[in-house]
């Protein structure tokens, strides 16, 4: 009887919550879809409300010019001699010439103004219609991602109940093969396909403290928490038998560090829980709080929000992050756009990124009417 491994119990806490409702993957693509579908009720409002702008104004210069022009050629053909003795007895100020001069001045200034404000309504409303766009291809990918994560996780499920009830008889490239669809290390992969295809009596232990705790109505998550905060009673944990033992130690410095990073992650208002373990390690390997600050608060300053990171943890340390941001931005890209695409800053050097948006001027495209999926 001894405890799980580390490295197993973190790996099965990641599997596990890939299993339930409140899976990572199914919560983060659940809130993009919520702030896409966000985004296009405001747009298609802004849109409505700009068409009707741009009507009215169409409808005014076309009565400015039309009227204008009839007030004009009316006036003119008045010889206020002709009626001297009524305007004057009954105090009328009625001059046609200093009105047809008032008019020949102020009515193409006029004219001019409405012109520029229907421009200004025309270009806003392409932005709109952009943004609007924008996030019906997003909910649309979303609808069909989910589908696809939804059908991996019942896949997953099927596995587990396989491996638990000892009826496993799945190849280790069919595993594999689907733990990479959740973006698993090959690592990871491994170590999962000998926890399903060889079950010893931690995982049944693990299963039980799962299914006991579910039963309370906490979700998955929730009883990883719990777990995580408690002392675990397990059992033999899973060997890994083509592979040596490893002799696993910290130096002083090194076990600091996980608390300096969680401390770091709350001062910046930012959940530690919202990361895999995975993440939080590749965090603390290459700890640099002076640049998780520097881009923790370019993306809360420039309207994109903390939540890019979620999925994302390495952006938090990517030194170009901000150069690779405005390089979007300065091509008419709105931060939403940025927020619901942040796997174009994973897959492009900064250097890399400039070049595929000249690679699409080039080609005679506008880069702020090409979807960031398809950069």
């Amino acid at each position: 009887m001894k405890a799980l491994a580390p490295d197993v119990s973190s790996l099965l806490d990641k599997l596990y919550n890939l299993r339930g409702e409140d899976s990572v993957v199914l919560v983060e693509m659940d809130k993009q879809k919520n702030k896409a579908e966000e985004t296009k009720a405001r747009t298609t409002e802004e849109k409505k409300n700009l068409q009707e702008k741009i009507a009215d104004l169409e409808k005014q210069h076309e009565e400015l010019n039309d009227q204008g022009e009839k007030l004009i050629e009316l006036l003119t053909g008045i010889d206020r001699e002709e009626y001297a003795t009524v305007l004057d007895r009954l105090h009328i100020d009625f001059d046609p010439d200093g009105l047809v001069e008032k008019l020949n001045r102020s009515l193409p200034r006029t004219i001019d103004t409405v012109v520029s404000d229907t421009k200004k309504a025309e270009d806003q409303l392409l932005k709109v219609e952009e943004e609007m766009n924008t996030a019906i291809t997003t909910i649309d990918e979303l609808a069909i991602r989910k589908d696809a994560a939804l059908a991996n996780q019942e896949k997953l499920n099927e596995y587990f109940d396989l491996a638990l009830s000892g009826r496993i008889n799945i190849t280790r490239d069919s595993i594999t093969s689907l733990l990479e669809q959740f973006n698993f290390t090959e690592e990871e992969q491994r170590e999962a396909a000998k926890i399903l295809m060889f079950p010893e009596d931690a995982l049944f232990s693990y299963d039980e403290k799962v299914k006991e705790k579910e039963k309370s109505g906490k979700t998955i998550s929730e009883v990883i928490v719990e777990a995580k905060n408690a002392e675990p009673v397990v059992e033999e944990s899973v060997k890994i038998v083509e592979e040596p033992a490893v002799d696993v130690s910290f130096e002083p410095e090194e076990s600091e560090k996980p608390n300096e990073l969680l401390t770091l992650l709350d001062n910046l208002g930012i959940n530690y829980l919202d990361f895999t373990g995975q993440e939080i390690d590749y965090l603390n390997a290459n700890l640099d709080e002076e640049l998780i600050k520097k881009n923790v608060s370019y993306v809360k300053k420039s309207g994109i929000g903390v939540d890019i990171f979620i999925n994302h943890a390495s952006l938090m340390l990517d030194e170009h992050l901000e150069d690779k941001i405005n390089a979007l931005l300065s091509v008419g890209k709105e931060p939403i756009d940025v927020y619901l695409n942040p796997s174009i800053l994973e897959k492009y050097t900064k250097d890399e990124l400039t070049s595929a948006i000249d690679y699409l001027r080039n080609n005679g495209m506008d880069p702020k009417n090409v979807p960031l999926m398809a950069y």
